[in-house]
């Protein structure tokens, strides 16, 4: 059902798009965007849903038509099952369909965050002529989550072992499940969200956290959603992708987006990237990645740095984005100090700066 509770100035409604039943977020404009205003589109990361960009929906001026759907599986939409096999051919397919539904005015402007940001350069290789422009908060890297060794994104191992539906913890996955809203574990959702979301010097409104908390909870969890199904594996750490689900829908089995750099340079729409230099989560040593954690001795029987090293996220996709410039297109990154992986919840004045540029550009 639609929420009641939104800030000043958002609306929550759900629009069935042929293909998924799809709870929004939305703010200003009617069914255009009028004086000088922009269509832009806010894409949520994972365990997360549209209410981490409530915020950003508030703030912007009422000219912007803006809209911030919850994923499949994710929030109030309904919890279709992913197929990994496409990547994040789902969740593209899935906001194209609500974009026509709304009669969105084309191009949009597409804000995507952490593995929102993959499906905002997903959306943009399979349809360049409908995005004005990116802007990439935290994104996952072009070469997906996990099981990649270097700026190439060349896999660990045949079978990208340590990446998908295998690498979730469980005690997390069990606390979505249960909606547990305690503080007790390090794996309490609460707790990551303190921990990990933000930088931990970062509080949030009493309030607020409660709605994000609320939104992790949101997630739907199991082998067809998160964190996905997962196969064994001859290689370390025992296991590979399963083919369903969301953690295996940003393997770098299903989930290559270097295909970005190859959009016609008249067709490739500018790219700001921001980010901030604390993220625990996309990182070139992220906590949530198998490599990191061998490296840090909590996990067993690591191969060692030759075979199985952190993946440098930031550093693919920066190569990626200077390719993308190489080739006709243009990007800018921005990295904004003392600022983990929400950067338009932890410095929202800044964020919104940068937007606003973006938007009056």
């Amino acid at each position: 059902m639609s929420r009641d509770d939104t800030l000043a100035g958002v609306d929550s409604r759900i629009v069935d798009t042929g293909r998924l039943d799809t709870h929004f977020l939305e703010s200003g404009g009617n069914d255009r965007a009028t004086d000088g205003g922009r269509t832009i589109v806010c894409l949520h990361g994972n365990v997360s849903s549209s209410r981490f960009f409530e915020d950003v929906l508030a703030a912007l001026p009422g000219r912007h038509r803006a809209i911030a759907p919850d994923l499949r599986g994710f929030g109030d939409s309904e919890p279709k099952p992913i197929d990994a096999t496409n990547g994040l051919g789902d969740f593209v397919a899935d906001v194209r369909a609500l974009v026509a539904e709304l009669g969105l005015e084309n191009p949009v402007v597409l804000v995507g965050w952490s593995n929102g940001g993959g499906v905002a350069m997903r959306y943009a290789i399979d349809h360049p002529d409908d995005v004005a422009e990116l802007v990439l908060v935290n994104p996952l890297s072009p070469y997906g989550f996990g099981g990649t060794k270097d700026i190439e994104g060349t896999p660990c191992f045949d079978d990208y072992a340590g990446s998908g539906g295998g690498i979730g913890n469980d005690g997390f996955v069990a606390g979505l499940a249960n909606r547990d809203r305690s503080e007790e574990g390090r794996t309490a959702p609460r707790k990551v969200l303190r921990t990990y979301y933000v930088d931990p010097t970062h509080e949030f409104d009493d309030d607020r956290e409660e709605s994000y908390l609320t939104g992790m909870l949101d997630t739907a969890t199991g082998d067809e959603h998160y964190p996905g199904s997962c196969e064994p594996s001859d290689n370390w750490p025992g296991i590979a992708p399963g083919e369903t689900g969301v953690n295996n829908a940003i393997s770098p089995k299903y989930c290559d987006l270097e295909a970005i750099t190859e959009i016609d340079p008249d067709e490739k729409p500018p790219v700001l990237w921001i980010r901030g230099d604390s993220d625990q989560i996309v990182s070139n040593a992220s906590l949530f990645d198998l490599g990191t954690l061998g490296r840090m001795g909590e996990l067993p029987d690591w191969p060692g740095e030759d075979v199985f090293p952190p993946q440098p996220m930031v550093d693919q996709t920066r190569a990626v984005l200077e390719t993308y410039a190489d080739r006709g297109g243009e990007f800018e990154e921005v990295v904004f100090g003392n600022t983990g992986h929400t950067p338009h919840l932890e410095v929202p004045g800044d964020f919104m700066d940068r937007l606003e540029a973006v938007l009056h550009g």
